[in-house]
């Protein structure tokens, strides 16, 4: 079974009821395996975004209690491969959340990020490879 990695955008579109994306996110939802994964810097950026939107964050937590989001990435042990991730992206700036997600898919061929980030298209795993997404 392929793995999901999801991504700031998805996270926070299931979590906000107005948000654009959140009927494409909640379908989405349905095809998803029982439990996505993720890295801190998603977590982060979407407990910011929703609190600058002044949504509750508490929502999030109860998706990783729930299982359905799982913290799944050692950054200590993979911040050289991020830092060049990073660095080899000059052309079209990469976030560290964007960096995590890249690497974790390094880490996991059966994986697909789940995300509302163009920028998805043009990153590449292991220097070569696109990424399997989902996105609209």
């Amino acid at each position: 079974m392929r793995s999901w990695l999801i991504d700031t955008g998805p996270l926070v579109a299931l979590l906000v009821a107005d948000d654009l994306r959140h009927d494409w996110a909640v379908e989405q939802s349905k095809h998803a395996p029982s439990t996505v994964f993720t890295c801190e810097a998603v977590i982060s950026e979407a407990l910011f975004l929703l609190k600058r939107g002044r949504f509750d964050g508490d929502d999030v937590f109860a998706l990783i209690e729930s299982s359905f989001l799982s913290i799944d990435f050692d950054f200590r042990s993979e911040y050289a491969h991020v830092r060049e991730l990073i660095h080899r992206c000059q052309d079209r700036p990469m976030s560290f959340a964007d960096a995590c997600l890249v690497r974790m898919a390094e880490l996991r061929p059966e994986a697909c990020i789940w995300t509302l980030d163009r920028d998805f298209e043009f990153y590449r795993k292991n220097r070569r490879q696109s990424l399997s997404l989902v996105k609209p």
